[in-house]
C-alpha cells in the first residue's frame, strides 16, 4: 500500500517523535541569525579605522551595525568598504564565513518547511516496509491504554505496536506514549491495511460499542486468517457474536469488574490479589509457558510456580484434574510466579 492509495482513502498514519515546536525551532534560528549579525557589527566595531563610508568618514557603531545588516545578508550596498588590507582580511576569514553561514541558515529552514511533508511519507514508507509481528490495538481508550501497558509489560516494544483510533486525544496520547498511530475507524478494510493486518501477530479490538467490536472482528479475521484476536464486550450476551466473528478470546468487561465489585465487598484482600495477578511485571504473575523436559518426563516440577491450569489441544484442564498431572508435549502450562524467583 502506498502513500498515494493512503492519501486517496483520507487515513493518515502518524508516528511517534520528539516534538519540538515550530515557534521554538524559529526562535533559536532566529537568534542565530542575530548572533550572526551581531558578530559582524562586532569585528567591523573594533576593525573601524580600517573602514570607510561612501563620503569617506570614519564608521561609527551605527555604521558597523549597518554595514553587519547589509553585508551578512549579501545586499552589499558598497557605502561602506574596507580600505586597508587588514580589513579585508579579517573580512575574508570572518565576514564572509558569516555570510555563508547566514545563507546555509535561511535556505535551510525554507527547504526544511517546505520539504516536511515529503519526509514524513517518505517516514511512513520505510515504517510500514519494517513492520512485522506486531500488535494492533482498534481503540485507546481506558481499556486499550491498559492493553497497550500489559502487552509493553510483557515484553513487546512499543515500535511494535500500532494503535488505530478516530480521537485526535487518543492519537495524541498514543504519540506521546512513544506509538504509531492511525486514524479512523478498525471496521474499515483500508484502515487495518495501513496498520499492516496482514502481517500482524495479534489484534486487540477495545472500543466502546460492542456492534463495533463484532465488525473490527469480523474485518481482521478476514484480512488475516491466522491472526490472534482478542476482542473486549461490555456485555455478556454479545460475547457468543465475537466467537463467532472469529475472536480467539473474549472478555467481558462490565461483567469483570461486576464480580470484583461484588468479591470486593466480601474479600477485598483477594481483589488485591487477583490486581496483582492481572498487573504484568509486578508481584505475582499469571504466565502461559511450555512445559520443561524433566516435567514432561515426570522427574522435575515447576519450581517457585504454582500450576494452575494446562492447556491441550485447545481444552483447558484445570490442576485438580488428575489429566493434568502428567504432561505431554504441545501442552501449555498456566501457572502463578513470582518476579523475584
Amino acid at each position: 500500500m502506498d502513500v498515494s492509495g493512503e492519501a486517496s482513502r483520507g487515513v493518515e498514519v502518524t508516528l511517534p517523535r520528539r516534538e519540538t515546536p515550530a515557534l521554538a525551532v524559529l526562535a533559536r534560528r532566529l537568534a542565530i541569525a542575530l548572533g550572526l549579525m551581531g558578530f559582524v557589527a562586532l569585528v567591523s566595531w573594533l576593525g573601524r579605522s580600517g573602514y570607510r563610508d561612501s563620503a569617506g568618514g570614519e564608521v561609527g557603531l551605527l555604521d558597523a551595525i549597518y554595514y553587519a545588516t547589509v553585508s551578512i545578508t549579501t545586499t552589499g550596498y558598497g557605502d561602506v568598504v574596507p580600505v586597508t588590507a587588514e580589513a579585508r582580511l579579517v573580512t575574508t576569514l570572518l565576514v564572509t564565513p558569516a555570510r555563508v553561514l547566514f545563507l546555509i541558515l535561511l535556505v535551510g529552514t525554507t527547504l526544511e518547511f517546505l520539504a516536511e511533508d515529503a519526509r514524513e511519507n517518505l517516514r511512513v514508507r520505510r515504517w510500514r516496509a519494517s513492520l512485522k509481528d506486531h500488535t494492533i490495538v482498534c481503540g485507546f481508550g481506558t481499556k486499550g491504554r491498559s492493553a497497550v501497558d500489559a502487552v509493553v509489560a510483557g515484553g513487546t516494544s512499543r515500535e511494535r505496536i500500532v494503535v488505530i483510533d478516530n480521537s485526535p486525544d487518543a492519537l495524541q496520547a498514543a504519540r506521546s506514549a512513544g506509538i504509531a498511530a492511525v486514524t479512523g475507524n478498525g471496521e474499515e478494510t483500508a484502515v487495518l491495511e495501513q496498520a499492516g493486518i496482514g502481517k500482524a501477530s495479534a489484534v486487540v479490538v477495545a472500543p466502546d460499542r460492542d456492534d463495533t467490536a463484532v465488525l473490527i472482528t469480523l474485518t481482521a479475521r478476514e484480512l488475516n486468517r491466522g491472526v490472534t484476536i482478542v476482542s473486549a464486550v461490555r456485555e455478556a450476551e454479545n460475547a457468543h457474536l465475537l466467537r463467532q466473528s472469529g475472536a480467539d478470546s473474549v472478555i467481558t468487561s462490565s461483567a469483570a469488574a461486576g464480580r470484583l465489585l461484588g468479591l470486593a465487598t466480601e474479600t477485598p484482600r483477594l481483589v488485591e490479589v487477583l490486581e496483582d495477578l492481572l498487573t504484568v511485571g509486578e508481584g505475582l504473575d499469571l504466565i502461559e509457558r511450555e512445559p520443561t523436559q524433566d516435567e514432561l518426563v515426570g522427574r522435575g516440577s515447576a519450581r517457585g510456580q504454582l500450576v494452575v491450569a494446562v492447556i491441550r489441544g485447545g481444552e483447558m484442564i484445570r490442576f485438580d484434574d488428575p489429566r493434568a498431572a502428567e504432561l505431554r508435549s504441545g501442552d501449555r502450562v498456566v501457572c502463578v510466579c513470582s518476579q523475584r524467583v
